[in-house]
């Protein structure tokens, strides 16, 4: 459904610096949130989540969540894979209610979800809770490997293996240029080259399996959320999130959650995770090392063993 009209009430944002003007703009905003909402026909106030890179609000029992001119492209992937999981996940996922552009902005109108981000309990939890949780987010992310990858036209990257490739060949001086240490920069041509990645059949990818993406409530994980980076690709890729910013080196919640998965946690899957967490879109290795335990050895072999399981 597309729905334009000449005057705008959206502010400019056709590009990345007009769109981090006025992201967090609630006067701007404000007037093509409330006008969209009546043309949809949900009722309430919106209330701005404060975290996220788009705009998302609750309104009543939904959530709405906007894709502004320069990012509208996602759209079609976040509303695509939210209608081809629903109801396929051993965990909830939002149904979608409606989707479309309004004046140019891209919005999608989605079930709201109980429970709170796991991000914000995840100190407190007991090793109980986190065994269980552990095994119940094994287990959905095998379920949402089997689920079909759908058609989305236009879905990026096209190409996986060539995509990979980009990935390897750019990777030592995307890491450079974040700051990363120059001697860890220096080891990763040659691990990487060490490490064969295979050529798994491609599976739906969330890509961002974090604790901000995960609600839980009552002791069970109550949703996953945040389908628009959503990727097709090598399933191991979808392991990066939850060992980097969910299990902060918590390496018997990983090794559970890998084996709830059907994988068994040996050396060469090690590797091959290190790897991945390198060759990520948005991987910023220096960070990482500032975020979780450091290594026994400076390595990236003895790396691989620290964050990813090794008991």
């Amino acid at each position: 459904m597309t729905r334009e009209n000449v005057d705008s009430v959206w502010p400019a944002a056709d590009d990345e610096e007009d769109f981090d003007f006025v992201a967090r703009d609630e006067e701007a905003l404000g007037p093509g949130v409330r006008a969209l909402c009546a043309s949809l026909g949900v009722t309430g106030a919106p209330s701005r989540y404060p975290a996220g890179s788009l705009p998302v609000y609750a309104v009543g029992d939904a959530v709405l969540k906007l894709f502004p001119p320069v990012h509208v492209e996602e759209l079609p992937v976040e509303a695509g894979v939210l209608s081809a999981v629903q109801g396929r996940l051993t965990v909830p996922t939002p149904a979608v209610h409606a989707s479309g552009t309004f004046e140019r902005w891209g919005y999608v109108l989605m079930d709201r979800m109980p429970g709170v981000p796991l991000a914000s309990v995840w100190p407190d939890l007991s090793p109980a809770d986190r065994d269980s949780l552990a095994v119940q987010l094994g287990e959905a992310i095998a379920s949402l490997h089997a689920v079909p990858v759908p058609e989305i036209e236009d879905w990026w990257p096209e190409d996986w293996p060539e995509f990979v490739e980009d990935q390897v060949t750019g990777c030592a001086g995307r890491q450079r240029a974040l700051g990363l240490d120059p001697a860890w920069v220096a080891q990763i041509p040659s691990f990487l080259a060490g490490v064969p990645l295979g050529e798994p059949e491609p599976v739906l990818l969330h890509t961002e399996i974090l604790g901000e993406h995960l609600l839980v409530e009552d002791g069970r994980l109550s949703g996953l959320i945040d389908f628009e980076p959503a990727m097709r690709g090598a399933p191991e890729y979808d392991f990066v999130g939850p060992a980097v910013f969910l299990a902060d080196g918590d390496a018997r919640f990983y090794d559970r959650m890998l084996r709830a998965y059907g994988a068994g946690p040996d050396r060469e899957l090690r590797q091959r995770l290190m790897a991945w967490t390198l060759l990520h879109y948005y991987s910023n290795l220096g960070a990482y090392l500032e975020r979780l335990p450091p290594p026994a050895e400076p390595t990236f072999a003895s790396l691989a063993d620290r964050w990813f399981g090794k008991l």
